[in-house]
């Protein structure tokens, strides 16, 4: 039987890394098919919004969007609750994620002066308010409690794109008020199956 197949940048990064820890924590064989830059601008028309990750399920057209790629191997696989409403919790902070990243975004093709007066607003308000709505709503050690969800990749991306201080005027400590935020982000880098993923990359 073909696995899945998902399409994103060869980088572990974003979106597309979330897609794949989701898939590597529900235990999936995929097949992780990783592009360059140069390949992109040829792909992008054949693609169903113009934009990566895709997930390619044997007898389906293409899957786009990360929070629904995430939505299907959460349901598939156990990442997301069976009951309704607590799904919708989950994917509910996925979309706090998504939030984030359109802020922060915005400043990566700022001119440098610009950016270093946004993103040290961003560092005294929007930041610690976006980190304070996560926190009062994580359970811990998980989003939900004592299992992994497809809403823990998201957080722990949101917190590693900091915690690595590449960020330019963002201190890597950012988020380091809030433990049950930080608490999400290990528990997902010390998943055994996380571990081993990373370990033999």
């Amino acid at each position: 039987m073909a696995r899945p197949k998902l399409t994103y940048f060869d980088a572990a990064m974003s979106r597309g890394e979330e897609c794949r820890l989701a898939l590597v924590i529900a235990g999936v064989d995929f097949e992780d098919h990783r592009i360059q830059r140069d390949e992109w601008p040829a792909m992008k028309e054949t693609t169903p919004y113009g934009s990566l990750p895709i997930l390619e399920l044997p007898g389906k057209p293409p899957l786009a969007q990360t929070n629904a790629i995430l939505g299907l191997i959460g349901k598939k696989h156990g990442l997301l609750p069976a009951d309704d409403f607590e799904a919708a919790r989950h994917i509910g902070m996925m979309q706090h994620v998504e939030d984030l990243r359109l802020v922060v975004g915005r400043t990566i093709r700022m001119e440098e002066a610009e950016k270093k007066a946004t993103r040290e607003g961003l560092v005294a308000d929007f930041l610690p308010a976006w980190g304070r709505a996560a926190e009062r709503n994580i359970a811990g050690p998980y989003f939900g409690g004592a299992e992994p969800s497809v809403a823990d990749v998201k957080l722990h991306m949101a917190v590693r794109w900091f915690a690595g201080g590449k960020v330019d005027y963002i201190p890597a400590t950012i988020f380091a008020a809030f433990p049950k935020l930080v608490g999400v982000h290990d528990a997902v880098r010390d998943h055994p199956r996380v571990q081993a993923w990373y370990a033999k990359a």
